[in-house]
């Protein structure tokens, strides 16, 4: 029997296939979905995209059964981008499903969910009851004598690129060499159509569409996944690199000697550009990111809000504060004026037009923005990672010049460093992120605090 609880994250649906997800779960997902939205009160449709892993097409194809079981129609988009989809059920005004595991191994697939307008569907806005009526329908499945939906099928790759060509212009911008790492995810897909017939010229590596991924795993976040773009932009003397994960809804940016941008200088940079246009308009970032984001937000006039990290939160944030933009130390980036939602090909855009509107490298356009030595994300594997925070907390409570809080798991904060604890939503792993003024500074912290974790998990 699947364990439904177990592949229903607080984001999203991801699990093995077919162990965990199979078209059973997909099509029950599918008929709750639409129950739990009201869709047949509302829009009476919904959009549903898929990525180039080989379940994906007949995940998707049981998941709109489910849907137009209830007499609900469907929209089907086909092979998309998460952000795609998220343009989709932005211009349709309609509630979407993606099939996707984003940057997971091949074995892997799962959902991305979402209401009418991209709007996030998380643990606390509908997905808990769609994954209780799943586990019900596998039981006693359900009923129905509604008059079946239609599936229709509507290809809106060229209206993704022209409205992202509409947010951000690249006409007027020195002509620029980009190597694209797709690896062999959705990019693959998007890509040419955004970039065709423009003044920039891309080096394509593994664009090919395949889930199986033999080149590389599709996460860019992991520093390994990054060499092969890294030697590309040396070999060719590109201009700068990017790098999309398995659905192409995050991006990760090297400039032109190979160096990573982190996406907290990405985050900063996009933020003045989007100042510019919204002069003291209000800019997220989660609390992983550096302090020299809201830093930069506040020297350009603007109004910066800290977040909890995932995307339910920031999506939600956004919409109370009116933000215009928001990003993420993962690489997510957020636009008002894309639905709120995240998209890593708009994001990419604003550092093509950075980058061609003056006559700097990357490198040192960007430099700029990086103020501080940061550690990246260290996970380890605690028994009981609610004792180990609080043992941690303990140890830095008191201390004169330190502050504390729980915004998202601890922060803890001193003049010349911070450092933040969080559990996993998904594993039993403890994330830890320290930055400081320097390396010195940031490797004495985060060496004190891995003592601290690693004593912790050998008790």
């Amino acid at each position: 029997m699947v364990d439904v609880a177990g592949i229903f994250k607080a984001y999203d649906v991801r699990g093995v296939v077919p162990e965990q997800l199979d078209e059973a779960v997909a099509r029950a997902a599918g008929a709750a979905f639409v129950e739990v939205l009201d869709v047949l009160a509302g829009p009476g449709a919904v959009v549903i995209g898929y990525d180039m892993r080989p379940s994906s097409p007949a995940l998707a194809a049981a998941f709109a059964e489910g849907v137009t079981s209830t007499g609900a129609d469907v929209i089907d988009i086909g092979l998309a981008s998460t952000d795609q989809l998220y343009f989709a059920s932005g211009r349709l005004d309609l509630p979407g499903a993606m099939f996707t595991a984003s940057h997971n191994p091949a074995q892997y697939n799962g959902i991305k969910m979402c209401r009418a307008g991209a709007a996030p569907v998380g643990s606390d806005s509908g997905l808990r009851d769609i994954a209780d009526l799943v586990a019900k329908a596998l039981t006693e499945p359900p009923a129905t004598g509604a008059t079946p939906g239609h599936v229709r099928h509507r290809d809106l790759l060229t209206a993704y690129a022209d409205h992202l060509h509409d947010l951000v212009n690249l006409s007027g911008i020195r002509p620029l060499t980009v190597v694209v790492d797709a690896g062999n995810g959705m990019g693959g897909h998007t890509v040419p159509a955004v970039f065709a017939n423009g003044p920039v010229t891309i080096i394509p590596m593994y664009f090919e569409l395949d889930g199986n991924f033999p080149n590389h795993e599709a996460n860019p976040l992991d520093p390994k996944n990054l060499v092969d773009l890294q030697a590309k932009v040396r070999e060719t003397g590109a201009d700068l690199g990017l790098a999309f994960d398995g659905d192409a809804d995050r991006c990760f940016v090297v400039d032109e000697k190979g160096d990573p941008i982190s996406p907290s200088a990405i985050t900063a940079a996009v933020a003045v550009r989007e100042l510019a246009k919204h002069p003291g308009a209000t800019i997220l970032h989660n609390l992983i990111t550096s302090k020299a984001v809201p830093e930069l937000i506040a020297e350009h006039g603007g109004v910066p809000v800290r977040t909890r990290v995932g995307h339910s939160n920031i999506k939600q944030k956004m919409a109370e504060t009116d933000a215009v933009f928001g990003g993420e130390h993962s690489a997510h980036y957020y636009f008002r004026d894309f639905w709120r939602a995240d998209t890593g090909m708009l994001a990419a855009l604003h550092v093509l037009a950075a980058v061609g509107e003056q006559d700097q490298p990357a490198s040192e356009l960007f430099a700029e923005y990086e103020r501080y030595v940061a550690s990246g994300e260290i996970n380890n594997k605690v028994a009981d990672a609610a004792e180990t925070v609080a043992a941690i907390e303990d140890t830095y409570s008191g201390v004169d010049g330190v502050t504390v809080d729980h915004l998202d798991g601890l922060t803890v904060s001193a003049g010349q460093w911070w450092f933040n604890v969080r559990a996993s939503n998904t594993e039993p792993l403890l994330r830890l992120n320290v930055e400081a003024a320097d390396r010195a500074g940031m490797e004495r912290v985060r060496d004190e605090v891995l003592a601290l974790i690693t004593g912790s998990r050998e008790n």
